[in-house]
């Protein structure tokens, strides 16, 4: 159980003091997860290990050489847009602190990246993972039950599996049928859920939870045998297995999961705006991919159905 804060220990004493006073500002002004915290670090440390001049030597060409480097070892055009982003952040920063005089990342273009299209489930293969738990009872067992309420939850909502594991017993308005979820940059937002949703949760906490708390507290929702809270990946393991049961085998993820939810909402008419509302996005044209993925499934229903297609 220690492992994580030491090995976050030794991160933290291999950094920099201008990385520190970034990452610092980051995690309280900001407000940004500690993963996107733990990847900004990850990309500074390899830039300066590559780099290792101060801040205020590095030039633009300096740059450019090290994102050249980047592309040299094989990484992919993605890859390398998120090193830049670090590097921009990070520069942008120390420019607005005076720290550096000027900011070299300014020129710097980032690669072209081909739209890709979110991987989501068919309307017949959601039925089918929601119902692989089996049907809440009191006889079911504990881990069943609250299995299928999570997967009821996350696609009626379309949460992130980080806030869907994290979710407390205080942000659940069952009466009103909507949810209080803090996310990416600890912002609150409004999430409804439906009927069926909200009877698989109330069968879980009436019939499940305290069976697995066994007398023990905890302000989660969703909670293990221990006691303590789902994790992520328990719950990525989890879904993968339920996927496997009911013969979907490519790769099953919450965000897929996640897709979905928004996949589905858009070709039953939802308005971008509610969508974007919904999934927690700070630009609506994060979410705008879903019309490119609605659009595309009318070209395929056009294909298979017209006789003239």
């Amino acid at each position: 159980m220690q492992a994580a804060p030491l090995a976050k220990a030794r991160l933290a004493n291999n950094i920099s003091g201008p990385v520190r006073a970034f990452l610092d500002y980051c995690r309280v002004e900001k407000g940004l997860a500690a993963n996107t915290l733990l990847s900004y670090r990850t990309d500074l440390q390899a830039f300066k290990a590559k780099l290792p001049k101060g801040e205020k030597e590095v030039s633009h060409e300096d740059l450019s050489g090290y994102i050249e480097s980047l592309y040299k070892s094989g990484l992919s055009a993605r890859s390398v847009a998120r090193y830049i982003a670090t590097l921009r952040n990070y520069f942008g920063f120390l420019a607005r602190e005076g720290e550096v005089s000027a900011d070299p990342t300014e020129f710097l273009s980032s690669p072209r990246q081909w739209a890709r299209l979110p991987k989501y489930l068919n309307r017949d293969e959601v039925e089918k993972l929601l119902a692989a738990p089996g049907a809440g009872s009191v006889e079911a067992k504990p881990n069943a039950v609250r299995d299928r309420a999570m997967l009821e939850l996350l696609y009626a909502t379309g949460l992130r599996v980080s806030e869907l594991c994290t979710l407390e017993l205080s942000a659940v308005e069952r009466d009103l049928g909507v949810l209080k979820v803090r996310g990416k940059g600890n912002k609150q937002r409004i999430v409804p859920f439906g009927e069926p949703a909200k009877i698989a949760i109330e069968d879980y906490l009436a019939n499940a939870r305290s069976r697995l708390l066994k007398g023990r507290a905890s302000r989660h929702v969703f909670v293990t045998s221990r006691g303590s809270a789902m994790t992520r990946q328990a719950f990525w393991k989890l879904l993968r297995g339920y996927g496997r049961e009911v013969g979907i085998f490519r790769r099953l993820t919450p965000h897929v999961v996640r897709h979905s939810f928004a996949t589905h909402l858009v070709e039953g008419g939802a308005d971008l705006r509610s969508v974007q509302v919904m999934l927690g996005h700070a630009d609506i044209s994060t979410t705008q991919v879903y019309t490119h993925v609605a659009q595309q499934r009318l070209r395929q229903t056009l294909d298979q159905h017209h006789p003239r297609a």
